[in-house]
């Protein structure tokens, strides 16, 4: 998956948190054994110590995550780094993400990666689907992958996750995570990798999100493809600071209810994210949390007031106001008008 090596320097290696499992890094020690060939010189160039391999509750830094995995993949020429039945020589993911690059919008990119990622392997198949507002990727196992199995299927879905985030320069919130593997030892680091709800012992491997991220045009060319494959492993790991689908969750969940009080720490937990990401990814896009509770709460009681003949009072009460007063005096200064003399002057047809 990387084109080329930058070797990370002694520094960065021993710096940052370390939080990716030892159960990787066995994997990898693993690909070099199943071919005849001794990790130590990989291990001690990525100042992984041997002895780590023994302790299941081990971590390494993702400096050290990357840096082994480059060296493995070209010491084994196999960027696959021996999950599957050939080697996918040195360029291979490359040449898959090439295929896509051109895609107008994110659901032509993923159909490409899915239907040409069989030209690599078909011990493993990629499977798009959309349905009812959701778009879901699956990974159909045609071959058993052995002790290799969770590695595989985690490094491959993260980097198809990173590479179409990549693609559109913004994170995809997930709906779900589904892992075909009983809860591993070191599950805690999951939520680094698949935000969202997880769930394990699934039947098959997959992820699922908002379809509306499908319509959102691929922002990246040749240029910009030719810089991140000088490192494209960060992109198992990447979190992206923007969801440009994210003002309209956000818009969807106070639509849902907009009299509720709706705090910044409800909205935050129910889309997984944290207050200060929340705050901060609105902001980034032009808006306020309170002037998206303020807008679901007019277009509410718009609705309420052409659709309906209950009483003012009411319909404050039924978007969030606590006295017929306040919820006068914002109306007025969203529309222009008193509640009853905007119902009073529209059009027949609406009212």
């Amino acid at each position: 998956m990387i084109m080329k090596i930058l070797t990370p320097s002694p520094a960065e290696l021993t710096l940052g948190r370390a939080a990716t499992p030892i159960a990787f890094i066995r994997a990898i020690a693993t690909a070099y054994h199943r071919r005849g060939m001794d990790p130590a010189s990989a291990l001690q160039q990525a100042q992984i110590p041997a002895s780590l391999l023994d302790d299941p509750d081990a971590r390494v830094t993702a400096a050290q995550m990357e840096a082994i995995s480059g060296i493995a993949m070209q010491a084994l020429d196999d960027e696959a780094l021996g999950w599957f039945s050939r080697r996918l020589p040195w360029g291979s993911y490359g040449m898959l993400c090439r295929a896509s690059l051109t895609s107008p919008t994110l659901e032509v990119a993923l159909k490409r990666w899915c239907r040409h990622h069989r030209l690599l392997t078909e011990d493993i198949v990629f499977e798009f689907d959309q349905q009812r507002g959701t778009a879901t990727v699956r990974v159909a196992e045609n071959t058993a992958l052995g002790e290799l199995r969770e590695f595989c299927l985690v490094t491959t879905l993260r980097y198809l996750l990173g590479y179409a985030s990549w693609l559109i320069d913004s994170s995809i919130a997930l709906a779900e995570t589904r892992l075909p593997f009983p809860v591993p030892r070191h599950a805690d680091a999951y939520p680094y990798l698949f935000p969202g709800p997880l769930r394990f012992a699934a039947d098959t491997a997959g992820f699922a999100f908002d379809a509306r991220y499908l319509s959102l045009p691929v922002r990246r060319d040749e240029r910009a493809l030719q810089a991140m494959l000088q490192r494209a492993l960060p992109l198992t790991v990447l979190q992206y600071r923007r969801d440009r689908l994210l003002v309209h969750r956000v818009a969807q969940l106070l639509d849902a209810t907009p009299s509720g009080a709706h705090t910044a720490e409800d909205v935050a937990a129910r889309l997984n994210l944290s207050v200060r990401t929340l705050h901060r990814q609105l902001k980034d896009e032009g808006v306020s949390l309170q002037r998206l509770k303020n807008e679901a709460r007019r277009e509410h009681a718009i609705r309420l007031l052409l659709q309906t003949k209950r009483p003012v009072k009411q319909i404050a009460a039924a978007v969030g106001f606590d006295s017929e007063k306040s919820f006068a005096r914002a109306f007025r200064s969203w529309t222009g008008a008193a509640p009853s003399a905007f119902r009073a002057e529209a059009p027949e047809e609406l009212a």
